[in-house]
């Protein structure tokens, strides 16, 4: 079967782009708040430094350097926290699959840094006692104030730590991981007691105990607006609810949703952005999951395009019209925001196609800047075929179509082929949504044809 199918004439309305080179707001605040982050922990290290005396034994060294790894762990544990807060001016700016991949980097370096903590200054403490490793562990747990919370958090964070996993979390459901990494919270409030029980840093030093109070406080009361009070508010403002299931090709279906004020709603999101949807249904509002709007927002309906890949998409699937919806967002970086070129390629596969397809429909472009790649296996599984021929007649932009099995065809995205489409390819910027496989084939046959990786946005939602 030939790889590229099918191209749309150049005719249509014309839509007015932006000036090529527009500064990106990502570009600005990623380094800002990573500089912000890491003069907390400067900060932090000084408060261990300023309340270290002279050290003179191997035990005082030991122990020291635990008080150390602990500070730096404690003081993690809320910018984690903060990350994963859902805080619109980081989430919308940076996207939420790139502070989901900081919190689970500084989440692989917290879990370091407790371990490192909880070894040393047992063993510190068994030098400066002379004592045996499990004689002096039983009396920190048993006889410290608050240790037997924080040994009960610390063994909850390393399980948390456990099922994160890579090999781990691809053998959990969604929904599975998603509660029980909500038990980091726990084992974080666990933990804080002892911090200012134990800490040399903060028993005799009051303005060190109010900081690190302000800390932890202000990162939970980020999390109780974000993620509980704003999509309570929402609920009672949009009662959204489904309205319609439609069949869109092999296990995929459209659920159109339809709610209060949602001109507003619509204002407010940008196309390429997505929600976490809670259906108020038996077996479906125990998970908030991600779906991204597969059409532009607009004042009548949301629509999203689920494919049948576990237990909660094939319950959506049986969901009735009028079943209420909690949702959350509009959240994601991938919009045409992150544009710089003029032209630009839109290239997706599988169910990627649902925020490229709104992208399809809105991203300013004028006649000839615009062309859409759409991967997929067989013919029968390209979704919305009828409407993405429609947009790209409408709107003069060029649609490609890659189909047919790798056994059959090769591996279609490589870089001469994408160079044949486009001779012009390095002048673009490139929207890329797929599996993680076609993500990553694709992003190094970019890379091969001399895109480079700052006109190449990616958002995920393996998160």
């Amino acid at each position: 079967m030939s790889n590229t199918v099918g191209t749309r004439p150049r005719t249509g309305a014309r839509h007015g782009s932006p000036p090529p080179g527009r500064a990106d707001g990502a570009a600005l605040l990623a380094p800002a708040l990573l500089m912000a982050i890491g003069l907390g922990a400067v900060v932090v290290v000084f408060l261990w430094w300023s309340d270290t005396g002279s050290v003179v034994s191997s035990g005082a060294w030991v122990t020291n350097a635990g008080r150390l790894f602990g500070l730096l762990a404690g003081y993690a544990a809320p910018v984690l926290v903060v990350l994963m807060a859902r805080v619109p001016v980081l989430d919308r700016t940076l996207g939420s699959d790139r502070l989901a991949r900081w919190h689970a980097m500084g989440g692989r370096y917290m879990v370091g840094l407790v371990s490192a903590h909880v070894v040393l200054i047992v063993w510190g403490y068994a030098l400066t006692d002379r004592k045996g490793l499990v004689a002096q562990t039983t009396t920190l747990v048993f006889h410290y104030p608050d240790m037997l919370k924080a040994t009960f958090g610390t063994l909850l964070l390393f399980g948390v730590g456990a099922v994160s996993a890579r090999a781990a979390r691809r053998r959990l459901s969604y929904e599975a991981w998603y509660y029980l990494h909500l038990a980091t919270y726990l084992a974080i409030f666990l933990t804080f007691f002892h911090q200012l029980s134990n800490g040399a840093e903060f028993v005799l030093d009051t303005k060190a105990r109010l900081l690190w109070y302000g800390l932890y406080l202000g990162s939970a009361a980020l999390i109780l607006w974000f993620r509980f009070v704003v999509p309570t508010l929402f609920a009672l403002r949009h009662r959204l609810r489904v309205a319609e299931l439609r069949p869109e090709g092999p296990g995929v279906f459209s659920v159109l949703i339809t709610g209060r004020r949602l001109d507003e709603l619509a204002a407010a999101t940008k196309a390429g952005q997505f929600f976490r949807w809670r259906f108020m249904a038996p077996g479906l509002f125990l998970a908030a999951n991600p779906y991204s709007l597969s059409a532009a927002p607009n004042p009548r309906y949301l629509r999203i395009t689920v494919k049948d890949l576990g237990s909660h998409s094939r319950a959506l699937a049986r969901i009735r019209p009028g079943t209420r919806i909690l949702a959350e967002g509009p959240y994601g970086a991938f919009t045409a925001a992150r544009r710089t070129r003029r032209k630009v390629l839109l290239l997706a596969a599988g169910v990627g196609i649902t925020p490229i397809r709104a992208l399809f429909e809105t991203i300013p472009a004028r006649r000839g800047e615009l062309t859409l790649v759409y991967r997929a296996s067989r013919a029968e599984d390209l979704i919305f075929r009828h409407e993405l021929e429609s947009i790209a007649e409408r709107r003069g932009a060029r649609l490609h179509y890659l189909v047919g099995a790798r056994a059959e065809i090769g591996e279609p995205l490589q870089a001469r082929t994408l160079l044949a489409l486009l001779p012009d390819l390095r002048e673009h910027d490139v929207y890329l949504c797929g599996p993680d496989g076609m993500t990553r084939t694709a992003r190094e046959a970019l890379d091969t044809a001399g895109v480079p990786a700052r006109r190449i946005h990616h958002e995920s939602f393996e998160f």
